[in-house]
Formats: structure tokens, sequence, C-alpha cells
């Protein structure tokens, strides 16, 4: 199938508007830094909570949840938890107002605000975050990036092409190419507009996206009323025993050696893996990318927990509408579909756009197809963002011109807006697929930046010595894991990373004095943190006697349960009502209007308190 008028001219419509958008906002982005960072910190927690969503409904990260989909049915919607996908709830329930509290600009800046600007580690701990943020940016940048060349080539193939090219593209290289044509635009409106573009983008593309999410549901409920699909028989039970027991071998045989590759099969050894590195990740709080820049632009720190919870409430039902949807399409069409790659295997990640381009109507393919690039394009320019805003505001303004006015800031902005996409792109024609770069995100490089993260909320005698040798030892570790262990082994590697994390936490942490009395009373009195803090509790008080500690660590753990099961419900929730599973959906609905009433009294009404 070639793309109708009318799916090309929706999709060329929606690029123009970027581009719209980029010029609209310029003079507005460059009155100084905080409006091209930050938005000026004057946009609403809906606008901000629905664009940080918009990031996260990634093509490359759909493409993959439709895999996932397809391979283990209900059991997929715990594979996420690999991010993990309940940090938000953590951000929900406190952190974000914790984060905010620090009114700073970066992660790396916040840093001053938990160990001052002098004093032993504390222009290393603000140099290893700075490299932790931008390898974690430019990796996803390379993520998105093939995950958007791999989409368009199904639409659009080389063969059509190639003839108007004046130079020969390997086939292994046919997704880098249209990955770099896309990025243009998305450097563009981002680089330009700042975040007030990106915003504005997002929501756009947020609209766009769930018209089309409930029209591939619709059709979807229709052909299952007519049709059905053959699957294993636990593949509609969300739980699982020690195995999956889930086998394809008279349906689809491929699928079984799938879930032997992807190393999934001893699933309650992997999943209790997954949650034990997913809770320190968790209380981490946000690492240093769009999720963090997107907190630090709210108006204060009660919308920044609203912020936050409120991108699962948007996010979670619409997009997995649609990966229910296709991956019933793709169960009913497996045998038309050829999904097998350059190299002769199947390629369970090209599910989502065989079916979008050979079994949807016209009108709906170019809305979808507006709605994922435009998800590229919002998870891209995302990230550029925060990582502009690592080296502008943490390299350039503090150690080389200090004093640079708004001009230099906004053009440098756009020069390392610039060098930032290349670097990204030039890493992207090294990574061979989605999971790949995936697996080496969630499993090594974040498995290294726990520890230190977890310990500057929680702990007071942690500094910057210690969250610098901390930092290091954990990325390096991840380093050399990623090279020594395959891509589907490194989370089971986790607690040898987070073990040897720790142990550079806590030496580099006595090795040093203590952070600065008044610096660490500061800081507590302005974020209010649980956990060790006693020492440094007890001088606030004594300074004010008024000053009332946060005693909530109780009260925090029991909404983020009460969360992470809503987050669950709001997950399966479209699944059983798409495959009209009557009873199951009931008992979900049932549940979360539960704990919305629950949450009403233990959260929402105290956010003020805490």
């Amino acid at each position: 199938m070639k793309l109708s008028f009318i799916d090309a001219a929706i999709i060329i419509l929606y690029l123009l508007t970027t581009v719209f958008i980029g010029f609209w906002y310029k003079n507005k982005a460059r009155q100084n830094k905080e409006s091209y960072m930050l938005g000026g910190k004057t946009l609403p927690w809906y606008m901000l909570g629905l664009s940080d969503a918009s990031d996260m409904f990634d093509i490359s990260g759909t493409m993959w949840m439709v895999s996932l989909c397809f391979t283990y049915g209900m059991k997929s919607i715990w594979i996420p938890w690999l991010w993990p996908v309940f940090n938000q709830v953590f951000l929900m329930m406190y952190l974000s107002r914790w984060l905010r509290r620090s009114n700073a600009t970066t992660g790396a800046e916040w840093l001053e605000t938990r160990f001052g600007r002098t004093g032993p580690g504390v222009g290393n701990s603000h140099k290893v975050v700075i490299v932790f943020a931008l390898l974690s940016c430019l990796a996803f940048l390379a993520y998105g990036f093939i995950g958007l060349g791999k989409f368009i080539e199904i639409f659009v193939p080389w063969d059509m092409v190639k003839s108007y090219v004046p130079f020969n593209v390997a086939p292994q290289y046919v997704p880098h190419i249209y990955g770099i044509i896309f990025t243009l635009f998305a450097m563009f409106y981002s680089i330009l507009g700042g975040m007030h573009s990106i915003v504005l983008g997002d929501v756009i593309k947020y609209i766009v996206m769930t018209v089309a999410c409930i029209w591939v549901a619709v059709i979807t409920v229709i052909k299952l009323k007519s049709g059905s699909i053959h699957v294993p028989e636990n593949w509609y039970n969300p739980f699982f025993s020690s195995r999956l027991d889930l086998d394809w071998s008279r349906i689809i045989p491929e699928v079984n050696r799938k879930i032997k590759s992807d190393g999934y099969s001893l699933f309650a050894i992997f999943f209790m893996m997954m949650t034990f590195k997913g809770f320190f990740a968790a209380l981490a709080g946000p690492a240093p990318n769009y999720d963090m820049q997107k907190i630090l632009s709210t108006r204060s720190p009660e919308e920044a927990s609203k912020m936050s919870g409120f991108v699962s409430i948007i996010l979670l039902p619409i997009r997995y509408a649609l990966v229910i949807g296709l991956t019933v399409l793709g169960l009913m069409y497996f045998k038309q579909m050829n999904l097998k790659s350059a190299g002769g295997d199947i390629d369970f990640e090209r599910i989502l756009p065989v079916v979008i381009n050979n079994f949807l109507p016209v009108g709906l393919v170019g809305l979808l197809l507006t709605g994922l690039l435009g998800a590229f394009m919002g998870t891209f320019s995302g990230t550029l963002n925060a990582a502009q805003a690592y080296i502008v505001n943490d390299i350039y303004l503090k150690y080389i011109n200090p004093k640079a006015n708004t001009r230099k800031i906004i053009y440098m902005n756009y020069i390392v807006g610039i060098a930032v996409v290349t670097v990204g792109v030039i890493l992207g024609f090294f990574v061979r697929d989605v999971s790949q770069i995936l697996n080496w995100i969630v499993s090594a490089l974040y498995g290294g930046y726990i520890a230190s993260n977890v310990l500057k909320w929680h702990w007071w005698r942690f500094n910057a010595n210690g969250f610098f040798w901390g930092m290091l030892s954990g990325i390096v570790t991840a380093m050399v894991l990623s090279k020594l262990v395959a891509d589907d082994k490194l989370l089971y590697y986790f607690p040898v990373l987070f073990g040897v994390s720790l142990a550079g936490s806590v030496i580099g942490a006595y090795a040093t004095p203590a952070t600065d009395m008044v610096v660490l009373k500061a800081f507590y009195s302005n974020v209010r943190p649980w956990g060790f803090w006693d020492p440094v509790k007890a001088q606030v008080i004594a300074d004010n006697p008024d000053f009332i500690p946060n005693k909530n660590f109780k009260l925090n753990m029991f909404n983020v349960v009460l969360g992470v099961i809503a987050q669950l419900c709001l997950t399966i929730l479209p699944m059983y009502l798409i495959l009209m599973q009557q009873l199951p959906l009931l008992i979900t609905v049932a549940l979360l209007l539960v704990i919305v009433l629950i949450l009403k009294r233990t959260w929402w009404d105290k956010l003020k308190d805490y």
C-alpha cells in the first residue's frame, strides 16, 4: 500500500505546523534563559503533564510494546516496569514536590542546593551528573532515531526514492536516512522555540493521537465481533507463576524463539529482579532528561505533583488502546504480513507499521502516521531541550562565559542543539535495533545512576564526594558490563552494579567531611524530605522551634502502593475493553474507582500539608 493523497496531506500539514510553531514562539523563547529552557515557569500543570505524557508516547517504545503484547498478551503490562514506569507514581506522591522546591533549572544546578557551591567533590559531582545527563540524552536520541527510521521504511520503501538520491545506501542504513530527514524538522522547531513550542507541539500531537487511537480501537472491536484471534490459553491472564507457560508452538512457532531470546521464560525471577531494580530507581527520582525539565518548569511544588499524576491518566489508556488494537489486528492478519527483516529473521517490532500500512483505512493511516511522527518529534525535542539546558546552563555559563548576555545564551542554545543532534544521529548508525539500546539504557546506564541518587534525598551524611564516586563507579561498571554481558542479561547483573555504586557512594562520602551544616539546614528546611536526617533536623528545630518535620513516610508509601495498582488498572482497562472481557473489566473499573476515592483524601487534599 502506498500513502494516499489524504494521508500524505495530513502529514505535510502537521510538519508545516511545527515549523510555524517554531517561528511563532521564537521571540518569546529569546526573552531570557528561563523562558527558553523552562517556558518561564508560567505553563499550567495540565499542559506540562500532557506534554510530558506526549513525550513518552514515542514510536520506538510503542513498536516495542506492540511486539511485547503480541508475544506475552496481558502479561506484557509488567515488562515496562524495566524503565520503571511506576516511577511516575513516586513522583506524583512526593518526589516531584521535593524536586520543584529547589527552584533549579537543571539537575546539575539542583546539586548546589544539596551540596553547596564549594567543598570537596562539589565540582566533580557537578561534572559527573552532566556526563550522565548527556549520555542518557544521546542514547534516547539514538533510540528514537532508529525507531523512526524502521517505522518510515515500511511506508516509503527505498525502491521508491533511491532513483532520486545521488548516492547508494546499504539496506541496513535505509532507516537511518529516513531518521535524518524527520530529525531536521524536530530540530528546527525545538531549537527555535524552546520549551513553549515543545509543549504546544506536544498538545497538538496528543489530540491527533487520541483521535487515531480511539478510531483504531473501534475498528478492532468491530473486527473481533466477526472474527477471532488464536493465542495460547494463558495469553489473556495478566498473572503468572514461576514460568510464563505460553506455548506458541502450534500457532506461531517463531514466537517461542522470541520469548527465549528475550530471556523472560523464567518470568518470576525476571519480575523480582525488575521490581527490585525499579523500586530503587523510583526512589532515586527522575533522571536528568525531559521528565525532570517538565517538573522544574511547573509553577509550584503542588502543581509539580499534579503534573506527574496527570501523566499516567492521560497516557496509559490511550496508548494501550492503540497497543492492544494493533496487536489484535496483527494476530488476525499475521499470515498475510511480511515481518522478515533484511537478515531473513522475523522482526516483531515491524508489526505496528505493517498493520498500519496494510489493514487500516485512508485518513486513519495519515492520522496515526502524523501522531507517531509527532511522538518521535516530541520525545526528540524534549530530550534535546534537556541536553541543551545542561550544556548551556551547566557548562557554558558556569565555566566558559558566566557573564553572557541573553543574546549570546540563545545563540549558544542554537549551536549546542545542532551539535547534539549531529552526535545523536551518528550514534544511531551504530545501533542494531530498538531493543538493543533500550536494554542498555534501562539495565546498564540507569542502573549506575540509582545508588547515589537514592542517598542524596534520604541520608544527611551523603556528600558531593560520595555522589561523584557513586555515580562514576556506577557509570564505569555499567559501561564494562554492557561490553561483557549480553543485552538481555544486563538486568540480572543489577545487584552487582548497584553494590559497586553503593560502595563507591558510602566510601566516597566518609572519605571527606560532611557537607556544610548551613547548606544542609537550608536544603532540609526547604525540601523537607524524610529519611536519615536526625542531626540536621535537630539543628533546624533548634533554630526554628515551629518547624514541622516531614513524618509522612508511611502515608507516602501507602499512596505509592495504591498509585501503582491504579496505574496497572489504567494500563489493562483498555485491553479488557477492546477484547470485550466483561467481568475483568468491571473488576478493574471498580478497583480504580475505590483507589481514586481513597487518594482524594490521602493525597490530593494533602498536597500542601507535606
